[in-house]
């Protein structure tokens, strides 16, 4: 058997994945597409782990003079041979990212900036002797490198502001060859800041840094820049000529970010999982870039490499823990009653019609509840399938992003309940106390002001597993009690059992749902099931002296509770 190629999970350096035998997916028609429709500036707004970087340090090496032009043999451009005898290897090439450009206050960030500019200038050190260069340009070069007596870059304001456009003409002039441009993740450095409330200050830089670059500079043939949105009410792009933004919402350039089904199909037959294909277009698929769907690629190779490893491998949430989902806990935040009525229709598998806002400024975020659909559609927690004249369909793409919402929905619910400990400890304790009326008028109080995360298209056991995890939620809040989850007790798995120590009292529940609100039967039904599979027996063997056994039925945001 054929030695398979490695998956490159988290490399993003386009000639390792080449040089070493990593897996490609080949996305060089980039290249074609950019030369032949080519803008001044063009910028790509893609949500983060769909491969911008990977495509940047592609254009890298395609561009940059020197280049190795057999990192690109059997990929799509070598077909190409006009195009590549022009321009492969042809260009001097400034490639920074952003992505890293953050601090504690504005201050770090803009050593940061420094340090990720300065290292660029570097990669250039023929500039300190090059016979193209005056002697005050050789200077102006060596500011650029400069080195402060604590080892980092000492450039002042006024030159990081320039330097790009600086390090441009010098490597204009000594080649004798307009220089290309890349600038990955323009936009990181401003989430940071107006996430840390120094954000006037960053604009100012970032607006200042790139105006002198990309605007009327002679020394550039032409630039891409990548990031999540696009910034342009402060003015940072504006008066650009030739500038061209692809979005998610554009035909152009689709299939280059992200992974199209047939290459993810090609993927799986290569190493032998396509069985596992239905489960990963479930919970990876779903974007919509221009007319096609999409599949996360960062989320597929991650799977796949479990897979390798363990072929019965349950996929997993990978996207969600490359970030904090800030944006989804705010919005959930600040949803009001409305919003919260979208959201759970979005949760039911349904879709909702929104204004979406191409431009927008960080500043925007927590200034109108409504500008935060469009934020959650460009970072690709949302993703449309129509457009009207005025309003867009607006759909959640997959599980993993519904995986998501559940998770801080439950984190939100639970920050909720516990603004009122009185009444969640009444509730609580109504369960030692055998109470079922108060049980189920509080259950019930709580449905309703919950944000329902049932799906109408999935099986009965997933619609339970709502109502469990606002129970569990809930049962948290009691540091005397000791809750378990689908335990293995008497002949089965309980759903949920607990133990009041103090009291010697034990509880089991058997929570099911209740198709056409028939509560009464669902809820004999679920204490029959406690009662046949003895699911008290656990507690009993750890010394409680009381059961109580509740069979729980619900129904949209309704419940009905019997003891027995």
């Amino acid at each position: 058997m054929s030695v398979k190629e490695e998956l490159p999970v988290g490399i993003e350096d386009f000639e390792r994945i080449r040089k070493d035998g990593f897996y490609y997916v080949d996305k060089t028609g980039l290249i074609k597409g950019l030369l032949e429709n080519r803008a001044y500036v063009n910028l790509f707004t893609r949500p983060r782990r769909f491969g911008k970087t990977l495509n940047m340090s592609m254009l890298k090496y395609y561009f940059e003079v020197g280049s190795d032009s057999t990192l690109f043999d059997g990929l799509e451009i070598s077909r190409e041979r006009k195009l590549c005898e022009r321009y492969m290897g042809k260009f001097p090439v400034i490639a920074i990212s952003l992505k890293g450009v953050e601090g504690e206050n504005f201050e770090e960030a803009k050593g940061m900036l420094r340090r990720t500019i300065g290292r660029e200038a570097i990669r250039f050190p023929f500039l300190k002797d090059s016979e193209h260069l005056s002697k005050t340009e050789q200077l102006q070069y060596q500011k650029l490198i400069e080195l402060d007596v604590r080892g980092d870059f000492a450039m002042a304001d006024g030159l990081l502001r320039d330097s790009l456009l600086l390090l441009s003409q010098l490597l204009w002039k000594h080649y004798g060859q307009k220089v290309v441009l890349l600038i990955d993740e323009y936009d990181v450095p401003l989430d940071k800041a107006y996430q840390l409330e120094y954000y006037d200050s960053m604009v100012k830089l970032i607006r200042g840094l790139l105006g002198q670059v990309l605007k009327t500079n002679d020394s550039m043939y032409f630039a891409v820049l990548t990031g999540c949105l696009r910034i342009s009410k402060e003015s940072i792009f504006t008066g650009f000529n030739n500038f061209k933004v692809f979005s998610v919402m554009d035909v152009g350039y689709n299939e280059y970010f992200g992974f199209t089904d047939q290459e993810v199909q090609a993927l799986l037959s290569y190493y032998g999982f396509t069985e596992q294909y239905g489960i990963i277009k479930e919970w990876y698929d779903g974007y919509h870039f221009g007319n096609l769907n999409i599949y996360c690629p960062w989320d597929v190779m991650n799977y796949c490499f479990d897979l390798r490893v363990d072929v019965s491998v349950s996929p997993k949430n990978y996207w969600a823990n490359t970030s904090s989902n800030d944006i989804v806990r705010r919005f959930i935040h600040k949803a009001n009653s409305s919003a919260r009525k979208d959201i759970e229709i979005l949760m039911e598998g349904g879709s909702i019609q929104k204004k979406i806002r191409p431009e927008l400024t960080y500043r925007d975020f927590d200034s109108d509840i409504d500008n935060l659909w469009s934020i959650l559609f460009t970072t690709g927690y949302l993703t449309w399938i129509g457009q009207g004249e005025v309003f867009t369909k607006l759909v959640i793409p997959n599980r993993e992003i519904r995986w998501i919402f559940t998770d801080q929905i439950y984190e939100w619910f639970k920050e909720e309940t516990k603004k009122d400990d009185r009444r969640l400890e009444d509730f609580c304790r109504a369960f030692e106390e055998n109470d079922t009326k108060a049980i189920e008028a509080g259950f019930t109080a709580y449905l309703k002001k919950t944000i329902s995360i049932r799906d109408t298209n999935v099986k009965k056991v997933r619609k339970e597993n709502f109502y469990h995890g606002i129970l569990l939620g809930l049962f948290a809040y009691m540091d005397d009690w000791i809750v378990r989850s689908n335990v293995e007790s008497g002949e089965g798995y309980s759903d949920i059992i607990v133990e009041a120590q103090e009291a010697e009292i034990g509880i089991v529940i058997e929570l099911k749902y209740a198709e056409n609100a028939q509560f009464d039967v669902v809820c004999q039904k679920a204490l029959q099931q406690i009662k046949d599979k003895f699911y008290e027996e656990a507690l009993l063997d750890d010394g409680m002296k009381t059961i109580y056994r509740y069979g729980i039925a619900c129904y949209k945001k309704r419940c009905k509770v019997i003891s027995g």
